[in-house]
């Protein structure tokens, strides 16, 4: 019986010895060494580092067939969407602007494709804040102190305009655009906007003269203490001249377009009921296009 025993406990401990004895052989003396590893093999913050320099030169050298090649060794499910995503987490890491421009750039690079050819009719799709909502108490409306401001410095207003419910509140402040002669984009139009799925949401949208989405435009968001800086084209499904800005409550907010615009002041969340009379935050649509 003790014999028996004692084979036992030798039998246990040859093969915890063994054991130890294989992962120090491995682990210390011949660990593995990988060669040539594709890059979709690599850690995660890697492949954040392996986007960037993809994108930076593409920035430098316009090269989009090549950079679309390199981003293929990554094998992501959505590289448009990663793309963006990464841009927009590098803005708010305080990234270097260059390589949050250049991710930028690079997803919207991707997700419109070859350029078109001059004078060919297609057209890019339209943001999806301008579909028709399936919320029936989407509502947008002008501010009449706004439509007043902007007739009165020569700026054009959207005719985009629909009666307000008697039991909506508007702001207590109305946006105000000073003027700044000869900034390269003016404030065409902006507009109250009661979504239940945009609440508090600062959506401004760039067009050039010819009335096309511009992308990567620097857009700069001001309030007492603080600043943030945003761009156009990190959201391509909600158009390449799109980009948004979540707002606080009782925060009064400002804002310009970095290259030189009209700034737009006092915004701030507007207070919108729906059809069952439930109160819910509103929003601001602000349109800036190219003389």
């Amino acid at each position: 019986m003790n014999k028996d025993k004692r084979g036992s406990w030798y039998l246990l401990t040859a093969l915890i010895l063994g054991v130890a004895s294989g992962l120090v052989y491995a682990w210390v003396v011949e660990p593995v060494e990988y060669v040539d590893a594709p890059p979709s093999a690599l850690r995660q913050d890697f492949k954040d580092q392996y986007r960037a320099l993809i994108a930076v030169a593409y920035m430098y050298s316009g090269d989009l067939q090549r950079a679309e090649y390199r981003l293929a060794a990554l094998q992501d499910a959505d590289i448009i969407q990663t793309l963006a995503m990464q841009a927009q987490q590098a803005l708010a890491e305080g990234r270097p602007e260059t390589e949050t421009r250049a991710l930028g750039l690079l997803a919207v690079a991707v997700g419109q494709g070859p350029a078109p050819v001059a004078g060919s009719s297609a057209t890019l799709p339209a943001p999806a804040s301008q579909a028709a909502p399936s919320v029936t108490s989407t509502r947008m409306q002008t501010s009449p102190t706004l439509v007043e401001s902007l007739e009165a410095t020569g700026t054009p207003v959207s005719t985009l305009r629909t009666p307000q419910p008697p039991n909506t509140p508007l702001p207590t402040r109305s946006p105000t655009p000073s003027a700044t002669p000869g900034a390269p984009f003016v404030l065409q139009s902006a507009a109250q906007t009661c979504n239940p799925n945009l609440e508090r949401r600062l959506e401004v949208e760039i067009l050039d003269a010819a009335g096309q989405p511009v992308p990567s435009v620097e857009l700069v968001v001001t309030w007492p203490g603080g600043e943030e800086h945003f761009f156009t084209g990190l959201k391509p499904d909600m158009g390449l001249g799109y980009a948004d800005f979540t707002m606080n409550s009782g925060v009064v907010y400002a804002l310009m377009v970095a290259a030189g615009s009209q700034p737009v002041e006092n915004l701030t969340p507007v207070e919108c009921e729906a059809d069952d009379e439930s109160r819910f935050w509103g929003g601001w649509k602000l349109v800036f296009v190219q003389p």
